[in-house]
């Protein structure tokens, strides 16, 4: 009978495999142990190991409010005597184990069955507490504790209590932005794009979206914050080498000429306090915004490092995680879009992407919502959508226009001429009024004439050889 009772009092009756992933979910997501730590106790779990474990976990959490690293359960475990070394040996193992479970795919799950398990517990300690309150009469105390209990493991965040935070509103920080280097747009986005906000940048194909991904997470890595870029296109050394190209400002095709050059600017990065880079490959239609999850969890764990921006080259070939029945691709590309966006608020990190402009666009002076290629969902998801557009004269000018589609945070519909070096992937955004936007104006119409006047010569050429048709203009 005895026995029975301590199964039910214990996670043993899960299983082993089953309480590494509770210790696996506590070490992985912060929210969900600051929402348990109060009702969790290391005698629900089996093995004088497991307890060691959460002991550790909550007693870092009270004192610091963050999860422990690899680094401190190595600490902890050098701190154990030498005479419990079986002990030392078993932790070791625990804490090995709880890491490898940390992607796996019924976390949710776990997590659900270990906060009801906590919370049965701590109503059941309730109960038993009020046996004594009732031969006392007390029936406020048995109120107050079987309340006490029903309210155990709740979400904690009720959200912005609109009259008493004041303070908190009107802080630079309440909306904490990572900015985009050009004054101009962040001026517009009131900053920057902020935490868990979604922000994309809509082209045609080969208009140099992908270089304006790159200056995006380059110019984060300057101010100090650690990007992870997704590429699903190009491979990861080929994209390390266009951050190269950005940081040093050699042509991209020269880089690696110029190795020493590259070494001494990432040196000179690592001490003016810039941030860290990591880029993932991912085979196209492999990978969902869910796996993209998975992957910084893993790699916050592995490096003890946080990601501060997710680049995504680009959203339109990843793949939803769940495929709605009766799916087409026109529902498909909104769902991807929109759990990017959901995983961008979990992490509470921007993410910027991109997304093709349908056939018609690549001759238009200006790119509006309506040129977004397949799902209008899409334009309905994002935080902050800008447009790249470039002509045939563009690229031979080396200019474009860069478009606000849409911006949660300001003024939307404004165009501003660039110039765009796709060698480098160093774009500058001007005022239209300004000496810079009406001379990067005139550069492209001088352009135009000249392709105009060069097409005109070859035409003209073409009917001095006996070619038939009448004089163009």
């Amino acid at each position: 009978m005895e026995n029975n009772n301590q199964e039910i009092n214990n996670l043993k009756v899960y299983g082993n495999v089953f309480q590494s992933k509770c210790i696996s979910s506590l070490i992985s997501d912060r929210a969900f142990l600051e929402r348990i730590v109060d009702i969790l106790s290391p005698e629900y779990f089996e093995t004088d190991a497991h307890k060691w474990v959460i002991e550790q976990i909550v007693s870092y959490f009270i004192h610091y409010k963050e999860i422990p690293t690899r680094e401190v359960f190595k600490i902890k475990i050098k701190e154990l005597p030498d005479t419990q070394e079986v002990l030392k040996a078993a932790v070791f193992e625990e804490v090995k184990s709880a890491y490898t479970h940390i992607s796996d795919s019924d976390a949710k799950f776990v997590k659900e069955q270990f906060l009801t398990f906590c919370k049965q517990m701590k109503l059941k300690k309730a109960i038993l507490n009020s046996a004594d309150f009732l031969k006392k009469g007390d029936y406020d105390s048995i109120k107050h504790e079987i309340d006490e209990a029903m309210r155990a493991g709740m979400e904690r965040n009720l959200g912005h209590d609109y009259l008493v935070d004041v303070d908190k509103r009107m802080s630079q920080m309440a909306r904490d932005c990572t900015p985009t280097g050009w004054d101009i747009i962040d001026k517009r986005l009131d900053g920057g794009l902020g935490r868990g906000e979604l922000g994309f940048i809509v082209a045609p194909a080969g208009s140099g979206k992908s270089w304006l991904l790159v200056r995006l997470g380059a110019e984060a890595i300057k101010k100090g914050k650690n990007v992870l870029h997704v590429t699903l296109e190009l491979n990861e050394h080929y994209v390390g080498l266009r951050y190269d190209a950005y940081f040093t400002g050699f042509a991209f095709q020269e880089v690696r000429k110029h190795i020493p050059e590259v070494k001494n600017k990432i040196d000179e990065l690592k001490k003016n306090g810039g941030g860290q880079l990591w880029v993932k490959y991912f085979p196209l239609k492999t990978a969902s915004p869910q796996t993209l999850k998975m992957h910084i969890d893993r790699l916050q764990l592995i490096t003890g490092m946080k990601v501060d921006m997710l680049v995504v080259d680009y959203a339109d070939i990843l793949r939803p995680f769940m495929s709605e029945k009766n799916a087409n691709s026109y529902s498909e590309a909104g769902s991807v879009y929109e759990e990017l966006r959901q995983i961008a608020g979990e992490l509470q990190i921007p993410v910027w992407s991109a997304s093709q402009s349908n056939r018609g666009a690549h001759e238009e002076e200006v790119i509006q919502a309506l040129n977004v290629a397949d799902s209008y969902r899409k334009i309905m998801t994002g935080d902050f959508i800008l447009s790249l557009s470039r002509k045939m004269e563009d690229k031979m000018a080396s200019t474009g226009r860069i478009h606000i589609i849409k911006n949660r945070f300001g003024q939307d519909g404004d165009t501003f001429p660039i110039e765009f070096d796709t060698s480098t992937g160093v774009a500058k955004v001007f005022e239209q009024d300004s000496p810079e936007g009406r001379e990067i104006f005139a550069k492209t119409k001088d352009t135009e004439k000249n392709i105009h006047s060069i097409l005109r010569a070859k035409w003209n050429e073409h009917k001095s050889n006996g070619g038939a048709g009448t004089d163009a203009d």
